[in-house]
């Protein structure tokens, strides 16, 4: 018999459909064979020798698996966890499907957190207050609140007056957004900041202020944040703290306002009363004295600053961003006694890299660079962010609240270290080698390690899609995708056959991937609906990196567009690597 559902107009016809629950695959009832030694059951001791052995957990002990058999007969089996201790096959299956109990990823910061800030990539938003698009869209401190949340370690906020030049607004500048007030975004930043990671928070403001205002910032920002502020003892760094010295801190990073007159022009003579004065609102220094502010008279600078008003602020910035003031490849090697940081948008670091990328890979080994999107991604898309990261670039600035492939990445890479917000870069982009030779983005590199992927089957859409899918008397086809995200040598995309009409595929596909680069290489995956004529339908994905992926057979969780993690619906997959010298 059937009946009919209303699903938006007009209705469809929907059957009664059983969903049947796959069984373990083969390779999973051969493991436990193996390691229950061809009994009916595996004891905690198995378990743990199966973990060290083919799991890759060399720190796991015997009391943590049987921690983990606790779990499993709890979740499972609700009489059996007072009359037994071991697993059957089936438990052994559930175990090794479970997102929480078995995942690709490890949940504990692993790697040095003690070197320098410029020796990590670093979780960037570029207009971290922006709902939607850049033209239109509100400002809010949502979204600002939602990324501190996800890991996201530096927040950018831009900085303008408000109509009456007495308070100090968060807008995208010389467009339709409406704007928030900048005191709101602070006291979100202050409630959020390490919610997700103890690790610094740092705010990059894009400043258009007069001195009156900066004052203000500045005791905005000393009020709400107090002892959380991480103010330099001295103003030129020398090298950056580490992340685990600045934990719990927040770090303000901008122009000094000084570098940031002389761009706009102090002579400019609309600014200028016959006086001899400054005739903004709130100013009144003596433009004689300022004139003598340059790099050789620092002493006149600070009488100025000092009388602006914006000595305050400008005594918070710790991560000075520098001015660029001729050709960008001088700039990179420029030999200074501070380390700094620098900004391109994506066009011009292209063109940085194409021309002179050893010079980027250099600059980044001390300093920060940060890249930004284009002005024309108006609807808030992103650029592709691993020609930034192959150059060492610490801060790739990406708008959060957009969605797609290249957040994707994003999304993957920052997920390593435990979602903590910072990634060690690897040692080849900060070391020299003979005649201070650093690596080349361009050379082509022999194969260093093959990863060989697995996937066993999929299952939870009946209970992510069921109440939105009005075909879910009809079981779609489904088909994965499998491919590494890196180096141009090792990006390829592949996949599984179609299981037709089925909730519980089982592809039983295997795939191997030869990696050049695997220290800078994410593993992408993607599910489908096959959808004749139409275009095939999402299903599910995610993103992961391969220099932190566990060993063996393990459970992957899949998110939706937007990155938002699937109720249910999750793949099973298993992980080997092989030297370059051994074929699998």
């Amino acid at each position: 018999m059937g009946s009919y559902l209303l699903c938006g107009l007009p209705a469809c016809f929907t059957r009664k459909h059983k969903v049947a629950e796959a069984g373990p695959p083969a390779d999973v009832k051969e493991m436990f064979k193996k390691y229950a030694e061809g009994g009916t059951h595996m004891t905690a001791e198995q378990l743990w020798q199966f973990l060290v052995e083919v799991q890759g957990h060399g720190g796991v002990s015997i009391e943590d698996a049987e921690q983990i058999v606790d779990q499993v007969l709890q979740r499972w089996h609700h009489i059996a966890r007072f009359t037994r201790r071991s697993l059957t096959v089936e438990d052994f299956h559930h175990y090794l499907f479970s997102t929480d109990l078995n995942p690709p990823l490890g949940n504990q910061v692993y790697q040095d957190m003690t070197a320098p800030l410029s020796h990590y990539f670093i979780y960037t938003g570029h207009n971290s207050y922006l709902i939607g698009n850049q033209f239109s869209s509100d400002c809010s401190d949502g979204p600002i609140t939602k990324a501190l949340k996800r890991g996201v370690r530096v927040i950018e906020l831009d900085l303008w007056p408000n109509s009456a030049k007495d308070d100090v607004l968060v807008l995208h500048g010389r467009t339709l957004t409406t704007p928030v007030e900048l005191i709101k975004c602070l006291r979100a930043i202050k409630e959020h900041a390490f919610s997700a990671s103890p690790y610094p928070v740092i705010l990059t403001f894009e400043d258009h202020l007069n001195p009156h205002l900066q004052a203000k910032v500045a005791q905005m920002i000393t009020q709400t944040f107090g002892a959380m502020l991480y103010s330099p003892e001295s103003e030129c760094l020398k090298e950056f703290p580490s992340p685990e010295e600045l934990k719990y801190r927040i770090i303000i990073s901008t122009k000094p306002p000084k570098e940031r007159r002389e761009k706009k022009g102090i002579n400019n003579r609309k600014d200028i009363s016959a006086k001899g004065k400054i005739s903004t609102e709130d100013s009144d220094y003596d433009t004689s004295e300022h004139n003598q502010c340059d790099e050789d008279n620092t002493e006149a600078c600070d009488r100025v600053t000092r009388a602006s008003g914006t000595l305050a602020y400008k005594r918070l910035i710790a991560i000075h961003n520098g001015k660029l003031k001729g050709c960008l490849k001088e700039e990179l090697n420029l030999q200074l006694e501070k380390v700094r940081r620098i900004s391109l948008s994506e066009q011009k670091f292209e063109k940085a890299a194409v021309s002179y990328g050893t010079d980027v890979v250099r600059f980044t080994q001390k300093n920060i660079l940060r890249i930004y999107p284009k002005q024309t991604r108006v609807n808030s898309s992103n650029y592709k962010p691993m020609i930034g990261w192959i150059h060492g670039a610490q801060m790739v600035a990406f708008n959060m609240q957009g969605y797609g492939k290249s957040l994707w990445l994003m999304h993957g890479m920052f997920r390593a270290n435990a979602s903590c917000g910072y990634v060690k870069k690897p040692n080849f982009l900060l070391k020299e080698g003979p005649d201070d030779q650093v690596f080349d983005p361009k050379e082509k590199l022999p194969v260093k390690k093959t990863l060989k992927v697995k996937v066993y089957m999929g299952d939870g859409w009946y209970l992510d899609f069921k109440q939105m899918d009005c075909k879910f008397w009809s079981p779609p086809q489904f088909y994965t995708r499998v491919g590494i995200a890196g180096v141009p040598a090792d990006k390829k995309m592949k996949s599984t056959k179609k299981k037709v009409d089925n909730w519980t595929p089982v592809w039983d596909d295997e795939f191997t991937f030869p990696l050049t680069i695997p220290e800078m290489a994410l593993l992408r995956v993607e599910v489908r609906k096959y959808s004749m004529p139409e275009k095939d339908e999402f299903a599910g994905q995610t993103c992961l990196p391969v220099f932190q992926l566990r060993p063996g057979i393990h459970a992957v969780p899949l998110f939706d567009r937007k990155g938002e993690e699937l109720g249910s619906a999750r793949l099973l997959m298993r992980f080997e690597f092989y030297e370059a010298d051994v074929l699998p």
